[in-house]
Parts: C-alpha cells; sequence; structure tokens
C-alpha cells in the first residue's frame, strides 16, 4: 500500500497532467478531471487489481469512467502507473491519437469501456458485475460517475438493476463537485437527497470527503464487507481542485487554458508537487 503522503504527491502530477492535456488540445473538460483526481489515484495505486504490462488479465478489476468527458486526469494516473507513456498526454485529442476525449477502449491501455454519454457507463459497469458473478470470478467493479449526471434516467435504472442483482461486486463513486455545464447541480436539477435516493434503490451509502486519502480507504474497505447489495459513495469534492483560479468556477467546466493561464496553472501545480514530495 502507497502512503497518503506518497498518494498526494501523484494525485498532484495527475492534476498537473491533466492540464497540460486539455492545454495541448485546445479543449477538454478541467474541472471535473481535478476534482477527481485523488479516487483515480487511490483506485489505480492502492485499492485495483490491476497490471500495466498485462492490461487485459481475466481477472483484473474493472473500471469505468462514466462521466467519460473527465479523462484527462484519468489518463494522467495510467501514464503514472506504468500503462502508456506520460508524453500521450501532450496530443490528447488529436487526430490518430491514443488518448481521445473520451476514453476508448480499443485504442488505450487501461480503458475496460469507452464511455461519454452519461449513464451509460454504470449501465456498462453492472454488467460487468453480473459477468464477474455467473463466472464466479473474484474482480469488483469501480465507477465513477458525476452528480449531474444522476440527473440521467439511465443512471437509475442501472442502480435498480444492480441492486435486483445483488452485485454487492459493484461499487458507484460519485463524484459531488457541485458543478455541472450549465450552472450549479442543485438548480439545474436538484437530485438531493441523494444517499437517501441510492439508500431506497437498494445500496449501502457512505458519504467522504472525496480529496481525503483516509476516508477514501474506508469507504472502500467498508464496500467489501456488504454482501447481497451493491456500494454507493458519495464524495464532496472541490470542481477545479488544486487550481486557484478553476476551483468551484462552473465556467472551467469545459475549456482549456489560454497561454498565461496555463503557466499559472503550472505553476501552482508544480509549486504544490515540490512541496508534497519534500514532505514524503
Amino acid at each position: 500500500m502507497i502512503e497518503n503522503a506518497q498518494l498526494k504527491v501523484l494525485a498532484a502530477k495527475a492534476r498537473l497532467g491533466a492540464i497540460i492535456g486539455t492545454y495541448h488540445a485546445k479543449s477538454g473538460h478541467p474541472g471535473g478531471s481535478l476534482s477527481a483526481a485523488d479516487i483515480f489515484t487511490y483506485l489505480y495505486f492502492n485499492e485495483m487489481n490491476v497490471d500495466p504490462k498485462n492490461p487485459d488479465m481475466a481477472d483484473r478489476d474493472r473500471f469505468v469512467l462514466s462521466k467519460g468527458h473527465c479523462c484527462p486526469s484519468l489518463y494522467a494516473v495510467l501514464a503514472l502507473k506504468g500503462f502508456f507513456d506520460w508524453s500521450e498526454l501532450e496530443v490528447l485529442r488529436h487526430v490518430g491519437a491514443m488518448l481521445q476525449g473520451h476514453p476508448d477502449m480499443k485504442s488505450t491501455p487501461g480503458i475496460d469501456m469507452s464511455s461519454g454519454s452519461l449513464g451509460q457507463g454504470v449501465s456498462a459497469a453492472c454488467g460487468m458485475a453480473l459477468a464477474g458473478k455467473l463466472d464466479k470470478k473474484d474482480y469488483r467493479v469501480y465507477t465513477v460517475l458525476g452528480d449531474g449526471e444522476c440527473e440521467e434516467g439511465e443512471v437509475w435504472e442501472a442502480a435498480m438493476f444492480a441492486a435486483h442483482k445483488k452485485l454487492d461486486n459493484l461499487v458507484f463513486i460519485v463524484d459531488q463537485n457541485g458543478l455541472q455545464i450549465d450552472g450549479t447541480v442543485e438548480e439545474v436539477g436538484g437530485i438531493e437527497p441523494l444517499d437517501k435516493k441510492f439508500e431506497s434503490f437498494g445500496f449501502e451509502v457512505a458519504k467522504i470527503d472525496g480529496h481525503n486519502f483516509d476516508e477514501i480507504a474506508e469507504a472502500l474497505n467498508k464496500a467489501k464487507t456488504v454482501k447481497g447489495k451493491p456500494f454507493a459513495i458519495l464524495m464532496k469534492t472541490v470542481k477545479g481542485k488544486g487550481v486557484s483560479f478553476m476551483e468551484n468556477q462552473v465556467g472551467w467546466h469545459g475549456k482549456a487554458c489560454n497561454d498565461e493561464e496555463f503557466k499559472v496553472a503550472v505553476k501552482e501545480l508544480e509549486d504544490e508537487i515540490a512541496r508534497l514530495e519534500a514532505e514524503v
């Protein structure tokens, strides 16, 4: 297990990778990528059974990024883990590049499911979890979705299916950064009380600080003890986490930095990485 101090370094590097990727692409979704960087880091470095040298191994744990537009920091984590070279981030979204604006399972090592149309990723995760049950496999399935995505009806169809099939090898992780493309989630869709909704659909639920590795670990460990029902982790996060001018700003849902903004963001993140590395 990697200690929290090192996880913080890796998460900061993942955020830097997301900024680098979206800057060079001149497009993308940095805000939600930054809010989810900690959970991606913990899953790939401390939680999931995966092997960069054998990304398709049959008994691996599965991960589906249902909010597929927030793949830049996931790509950075995959690069840090060794699935492909960090330099691939610099050609994000370029024609013919490995890394595109949404995850592509056919071209990218470490991606278990192509995703992007909101709601569909969690449905695919349910299918993977059911397949594991039917095949009597021990692998677990994790899926990250956005809080705005929870306005999609297909999310709740998937939730109903997961509980009906008693998929206790499945974990829904909701990145609750409170913002979506059109404004605050509360104003646009009003999804609360989200914990009660998941509980009413048959889930066990944990509510955590999505930037606190101790709380992330505790919730994921608890998920493994729950039998006969799926598990949902509702993690409170900050959209744009780690870049001062992006934090809690809805405008950074889907645009890239200009040259000046890029310099500021990179300096902030590199300074944070240096500070965290000094504490390791």
